[in-house]
């Protein structure tokens, strides 16, 4: 479902997909950005309205950025519904202080918001602190036991291959109709008593390595290779509390993270692709954490090359590195005469219907937008959270 909002995230900061070709062999083009054709005419330019008292209550005096400009960039991300959907929540922080902070009615810093496909850069760290930790290696085959039978093609595949989306397994990510889509029957239908065991019994429909798939069940994947690594046992109990509190020792207790609530399936195995809530704060705090190479008040949590490595292009994907997705094109038909937004450094975890954390290294930046927007409107979307990011100079 999220590959839809993958792709009108690399749409809208400087991507456009060939919808006429399949989903493996995307044209890409930059777009101009909307911000270089401001000026063009000789019409002088409309009188901005005043901001409301609760659009400029919303940026603190630490803002980094001019006040009334962030307060009006950040003010239509609520005032702009038919456009652009309902926005929830909405943290800019810059520095590593609090920019700007607001809430739709009804939510507020207690509400806790679903992660949809956010948790996939949250299970990718997990896995980041297996490997650091010697419990997993990213060139090995994972200790999936159906692929180690003598003969099984699946044991070729690679954890890195997994974590870059590119395991070759068979997948839909979009079925229609819906329910036939590989995701849906996973979390809901047939495969929603062990999802890993649903995903793990696909069969290859390409070599393994070769070809880019936005898949969720190959996160749910990962979480099963984690349980695994953590514990032989098949207990779902023992299983469930073997990763939450790995995940809370490791990650949300030194991240101060203490909204957060991982779900399970009925096998124990974390649904990492898509079902974690916290709070627009505590998703602030992992975009932080991932803005400085996965430390936290000096304790290096994750080796920084595993954010390195989750930040950069795979062989396969200019737009996707390690569960994470790229403010780069895929180097396919690029036009040299036309800008892109924001710099390439710039990386997101994105989630369906418009979950957005957005980290800017160079611009000292995280950006956390939460809410519900349809595909229709993500673009307008992205190009409003875009609005944002560039009213802060890169250093």
């Amino acid at each position: 479902m999220d590959l839809e909002a993958g792709r009108r995230f690399a749409v809208a900061i400087g991507l456009r997909f060939d919808a006429s070709r399949s989903p493996m062999s995307r044209h890409v083009l930059p777009i101009a950005p909307l911000f270089l054709l401001a000026g063009c005419g000789d019409s002088a330019p409309a009188e901005l309205p005043p901001l409301s008292d609760e659009a400029l209550a919303a940026v603190t005096d630490n803002a980094g950025a001019a006040t009334e400009q962030l307060a009006r960039q950040v003010d239509e991300l609520f005032t702009k519904p038919g456009e652009i959907g309902e926005t929830r929540a909405t943290i800019v922080m810059h520095a590593g202080e609090i920019a700007a902070e607001r809430y739709g009615e009804g939510y507020d810093a207690e509400t806790r918001f679903v992660s949809w496909s956010m948790a996939k850069t949250v299970t990718a760290v997990m896995i980041g602190m297996l490997v650091a930790d010697g419990r997993l290696r990213l060139d090995d085959s994972p200790p999936v036991p159906r692929w180690q039978r003598p003969g099984d093609p699946r044991g070729e595949i690679t954890l890195r291959q997994l974590l870059q989306m590119r395991s070759g397994l068979r997948h839909t990510e979009a079925g229609d109709p819906i329910y036939e889509s590989s995701e849906v029957r996973m979390l809901f239908l047939d495969g929603r008593d062990d999802m890993a065991d649903y995903a793990e019994a696909q069969p290859l429909e390409g070599e393994p390595g070769r070809t880019f798939e936005y898949s969720s069940n190959t996160t749910v994947i990962l979480a099963d290779i984690a349980a695994r690594a953590l514990t032989k046992s098949n207990d779902p109990e023992t299983r469930r509390k073997a990763i939450a509190d790995y995940l809370q020792t490791r990650l949300f207790g030194p991240l101060d993270m203490d909204s957060m609530v991982p779900e399970f399936d009925a096998s124990g195995t974390l649904i990492g692709g898509s079902l974690m809530h916290a709070t627009a704060r505590d998703w602030a705090k992992f975009g932080e954490f991932l803005r400085h190479g996965g430390s936290e008040r000096g304790s290096q949590l994750v080796p920084r090359r595993w954010i390195d490595f989750m930040t950069s292009p795979s062989p396969r994907s200019g737009f996707y590195g390690g569960q994470t997705w790229l403010n780069r094109d895929s180097g396919l038909d690029r036009d040299e005469a036309k800008e892109d937004r924001g710099p390439d450094t710039l990386f997101a975890a994105i989630g369906h219907m418009g979950q957005y954390v957005l980290v800017s290294p160079r611009q000292k930046l995280t950006i956390v937008r939460l809410g519900h927007t349809d595909s229709a409107a993500r673009m307008a979307l992205v190009d409003e959270l875009m609005d944002v990011v560039e009213l802060y100079p890169e250093t």
